[in-house]
């Protein structure tokens, strides 16, 4: 048994090592301890799934906090930016009336193009074809119907 010793201490990385004397246990028991093992892995692979996730929301939430301001900020300064332009053609010789309207006919013109864009990317959205795809496949191989040929 002094190689198996050898063995074990070589194989485990540095980690503790396994007691691999399971000739005087039972195959239910082996079993029995294989699944909670198992449960016990899942239950803590999840528990430190949850843990990342909330750090992770705890993160998203402040960051979009911080873009809204940004986004608010942003949009007073594009108002007082239009009125300036505005009133600087007023100052070249417009009436304000034209002034103001070239100004909105700017911006109107600035919307309809990103607007057209924006419609275009939402069109190419195709909705996770290849997760459909392979869950298909597993529905298939559950059911134990032949697969769909590609």
């Amino acid at each position: 048994m002094e190689g198996a010793a050898s063995v074990s201490e070589t194989n485990t990385g540095g980690r503790e090592s396994v007691d691999v004397g399971a000739s005087g246990r039972s195959l239910g028991e082996l079993t029995s301890e294989v699944t909670g093992n198992l449960s016990h892995l899942v239950s803590l692979q999840l528990e430190l799934a949850r843990t990342e996730l909330a750090a992770d929301a705890r993160r998203v939430a402040q960051g979009t906090g911080l873009f809204v301001v940004a986004a608010l900020i942003a949009h007073l300064i594009l108002i007082l930016a239009s009125v300036t332009i505005a009133f600087a053609l007023v100052a070249v010789g417009l009436s304000e009336w034209l002034a103001f309207l070239i100004v909105t006919l700017f911006y109107t013109v600035v919307a309809a193009v990103l607007g057209f864009f924006g419609r275009r990317a939402y069109k190419k959205i195709q909705g996770m074809p290849r997760t459909k795809e392979t869950f298909a496949r597993t529905r298939a191989v559950l059911r134990r119907e032949p697969a769909a040929e590609r």
